[in-house]
């Protein structure tokens, strides 16, 4: 029997190790959470973090495993790369995996190599970073380098606020390092998002997505997607050029890839994330639902070396959306109150919290209470749920004392 290394047993992480199941193989869990969900599925739990290299490596070389998958992991995906390139298991190289996990070493990449960049410049000191803050055009964006789901990140309009923001970056930084960079005008109504998947070095299927926000919240935290992508042609086609040459440019060779994108009022192009490894928030399992290919599946048999074929099937006319339930603030989770029957629109529901749980403020994916997915008539019908998710859902906290 085969073996596969998976990296991670959160909730959304569970999919990935219950397709390497039903394929067969034997799967071997590592999380640094003793009390992670995923161990109830896999047939072997090691309790290591997947932030730990060597330590992961020997669990591997142990196990005598034949693929490693970092799902939907941004902090887990160099570890994936180091421990598959050690062992000669399928993988990109270390080097490319790591230069998309850090956001210092992308923006130094993109200079590098002729993709637009703003300024940008990474900092593991207040003091120096307060030395050079004058030297950026304000707003900024303020972020930790290597944490994922948008925690940490603060956009900040005047020097006076910087350090907070600093703090903040830092308070969720693994490593203790920051980045500054000059903030970026998009110029379309959603952040270009979604997972592509590379197959021998080019990009095989294209699932791109609209980002939505809750500004009123937190402007920065993703709180749903939709299918299709509302952009021009050019610009997708823009889209799929700059981005195949950003993998030709790392020597990808296959996999899975998490996109945010930002086109500017002069149509410049500019990676905000390009993330090596499958979307947070059940991204692939939107894509299923949307055009009926397997990220997942493609994802586990190519780590395993298998080739996993796309059909590239145009669907037309299927408006897909998720929202991430959230809270706006700390509090008990009581339920989640649907209005004006958008209950019939619902394809699935994945809610985390119980009657009786705590939850936090919403400023990181992490603090998600569930993600619930529908099916829209009309791309009318989409946008306005879209766009408007409180005239439709509510969810019920009751504020506690703390």
């Amino acid at each position: 029997m085969k073996k596969i290394l998976l990296l991670g047993g959160s909730i959304q992480q569970i999919p990935a190790i219950e397709y390497a199941n039903k394929q067969g193989y034997y799967t071997v869990l590592c999380d640094y959470l003793s009390d992670n969900p995923g161990q109830n599925f896999a047939k072997k739990f090691y309790c290591v973090s997947t932030t730990d290299k060597d330590a992961i490596l020997e669990v591997a070389k142990n196990e005598k495993v034949d693929g490693v998958v970092a799902y939907a992991s941004d902090p887990a995906a160099p570890t994936a790369a180091y421990v598959a390139e050690k062992l000669g298991l399928p993988t990109n190289p270390y080097k490319s995996v790591e230069i998309l996990a850090f956001k210092d070493k992308f923006r130094e990449f993109l200079r590098e190599n002729n993709f637009n960049c703003p300024k940008a410049k990474g900092f593991s000191s207040i003091e120096s970073a307060k030395e050079e803050i004058n030297q950026f055009t304000f707003p900024v964006m303020v972020k930790p380098i290597d944490s994922s789901g948008s925690k940490g990140v603060s956009k900040v309009e005047k020097v006076e606020d910087f350090v907070e923001a600093y703090k903040i970056a830092l308070d969720n930084s693994r490593g203790k390092n920051i980045i500054v960079e000059e903030f970026i005008e998009q110029d379309h109504p959603y952040m270009i998002a979604g997972d592509c998947f590379v197959v021998d070095g080019k990009v095989e299927f294209w699932g791109l997505l609209n980002s939505h926000r809750n500004d009123k919240v937190n402007p920065y935290v993703p709180v749903g997607t939709s299918y299709p992508i509302y952009i021009s042609k050019n610009r997708l086609d823009l889209v799929k050029k700059e981005t195949q040459r950003l993998f030709d440019s790392l020597d990808v060779e296959f996999g899975a890839f998490n996109i945010e994108i930002m086109i500017d009022k002069n149509d410049k192009l500019y990676f905000i994330e390009m993330g090596p490894r499958n979307g947070g928030n059940m991204i692939p399992d939107l894509l299923y639902m949307a055009t009926g290919e397997d990220m997942i599946a493609a994802t586990i048999e190519s780590a395993m070396g298998n080739k996993y074929g796309f059909n590239n099937t145009i669907i037309q006319n299927k408006y897909i959306s998720t929202y991430v339930l959230h809270s706006d603030k700390n509090g008990v989770f009581e339920r989640v109150q649907y209005k004006n029957g958008i209950e019939d629109k619902i394809l699935k529901e994945v809610i985390y919290k119980k009657n009786g749980d705590r939850v936090q403020y919403f400023d990181g994916s992490n603090k998600a209470i569930g993600i619930l997915f529908f099916k829209f008539d009309t791309q009318e019908e989409q946008m306005d749920f879209t766009n408007s998710p409180e005239n439709w859902i509510e969810v019920v906290i009751k504020q506690v004392n703390q």
